[in-house]
Formats: C-alpha cells, sequence, structure tokens
C-alpha cells in the first residue's frame, strides 16, 4: 500500500471542477499525500501524448474534463495501455443528458466560462444603465454602446434596463427645453444615439396617470397637452440636429422597441 499519491487533473478548459473533486476525493484518506497537477486547456492528441508520458512515469491517476469524444476515447485507450487508472468526470453525465433529453451535445471546449463571461457582461450593463439612467452623469454618454434620448415618460428607462439584459451598455438622456443637453451627447457616433417619442395624447395620459400616482393635481404643466407638444417640438429638434434615427414607441412593448434598436445598431455596426 502505499501513502501517496499523484493525480493528474486533464481539462480543455480551466479544469477547476476536476481538481475541486480530487481534492474532495483525497481529503477523504487521512494520512495519504496527494500530490494534484492540473493540466488546462488540452485540446489536442499531441499534447494529450506529452502529458502521457509523465503521468506514466510518476503512475498518476488520470481525472479529466474533456467533452471532445475523440480526445477521451485517445486518452482511455492510451491509458490502458500503459497501465493507469482514469476518472472520467463529464463523460457519464453528458451521456445520461444525452439519453434522457434525445439531444446530442454540443461538444464546445469551455463552455461555462463563456456563459459566465456572459452572465458578467450583463451585470456590468445592468450596473451601467442604473448610474447613467436619466442624464445622472453625461460622461456616461462616452461609454455607452446606445445612448436613448428623448422628453420624460417615453420609456428611456425600462427600454436602457431591457438592452442591458441583453450585454448593452445603454445610457439615456431626458430632452427638456429649459436645460441644455450635455456637448458629450454632440461629440459621440449619431449611430450609437436613438431618439424616442410618442403620440402626444398617450404622452398626456401617461403624464396625467403619473401625477396621480404621486397624488399630484392632473393640471400640472408636466401633463398640459401644449407643453408635450412644444417638448417634442424641442426633442424633434434636438434628434434632427444629432442626426440619429428616431423611433415612434406609441402601441410598441419595451421588446418591440429593443428590436427595433438592435435592428438599427446591427445595420450600423454592418454599415462601418
Amino acid at each position: 500500500m502505499t501513502s501517496q499519491s499523484v493525480i493528474y487533473v486533464i481539462s480543455d478548459a480551466l479544469g477547476e471542477t476536476a481538481e475541486f473533486v480530487s481534492r474532495a476525493a483525497a481529503a477523504q484518506f487521512i494520512g495519504v499525500k496527494t500530490r494534484i497537477r492540473r493540466v488546462p486547456y488540452v485540446r489536442d492528441q499531441a499534447h494529450l501524448e506529452d502529458i502521457m508520458e509523465e503521468a506514466t512515469a510518476e503512475q498518476a491517476i488520470l481525472v479529466y474534463t474533456l467533452v471532445l469524444k475523440d480526445l477521451r476515447e485517445y486518452l482511455e485507450r492510451k491509458a490502458e495501455e500503459k497501465g493507469l487508472k482514469t476518472v472520467d468526470i463529464l463523460g457519464p453525465l453528458i451521456g445520461a443528458l444525452a439519453s434522457q433529453t434525445g439531444m446530442d451535445p454540443t461538444h464546445t471546449p469551455n463552455i461555462i466560462h463563456r456563459l459566465d463571461e456572459q452572465y458578467f457582461r450583463k451585470v456590468e450593463a445592468i450596473e451601467f444603465a442604473v448610474k447613467y439612467d436619466d442624464g445622472k452623469d453625461p460622461r456616461g454618454v462616452l461609454f455607452a454602446d446606445v445612448v436613448l434620448i428623448g422628453v420624460s415618460r417615453t420609456s428611456k428607462t425600462p427600454l436602457s434596463m431591457y438592452l442591458a439584459h441583453k450585454g448593452l451598455k445603454a445610457a439615456n438622456i431626458p430632452l427638456v427645453p429649459e436645460v441644455d443637453p450635455p456637448d458629450e451627447l454632440f461629440s459621440i457616433s449619431s449611430k450609437k444615439v436613438i431618439g424616442l417619442t410618442l403620440r402626444p395624447e398617450l404622452l398626456n395620459q401617461i403624464r396625467t396617470e403619473r401625477l396621480k400616482t404621486l397624488g399630484l393635481g392632473a393640471t400640472a404643466d408636466y401633463a398640459n397637452l401644449d407643453r408635450i407638444m412644444r417638448e417634442l417640438e424641442y426633442a424633434r429638434g434636438i434628434m434632427k440636429r444629432i442626426g440619429c434615427p428616431i423611433i415612434d414607441a406609441t402601441g410598441k412593448a419595451v421588446e418591440e422597441t429593443a428590436s427595433i434598436v438592435l435592428e438599427i445598431l446591427f445595420k450600423g455596426d454592418r454599415n462601418e
């Protein structure tokens, strides 16, 4: 009986999962010194061959997370030839899921970390949207993927958050006749700016309901139709000055407006 062992953790990604499992298993053997060597980003047979030579010299146990079937089969075949023990961490579970779902796995290496990157990009975009909502800090315009402009209650904030969940950093700037737009708005590409507008009558209804929820009278200037008409005219003038696309969001759900925004941005990227 040996009081020491060597485990080679072989992975087509970082190998963190296999290493964690290996350490958990080794911890069950008190008094046994276990050395774990992690070998990440193994993507071809030549690399595996080199690893197997070293592992054979140490009579190591091979613990692996390889999603490419040909690499798994190659490793198992070589390990059997060299008399090495192997433990496939992912293979049996992938096989069970394939059997249960009737679907074929993608066999994409490092996919979980790609998903992690998407998740963190989404979180970063959401934090960005919150930080640069409603013109809180016009400097956000310089770093945004898209800048939404329009008068109050044209769904700039909900649209910013929806786009953030798609991984886009969205800033939004309210357009008010009494307040000059920030200089930053005119220093960026017009392709990054999207103007939002609504029919005056609908905007009047939305603002009236907003005032009611705040316990304010519906006759306030904020919901006055003439005032709204002046605001919309002012906003359209700013949008024309910038030269940005304008979306009439009247009757559109946020998802529908977002789809139009994404199409505009995509066409812009494609034409550059």
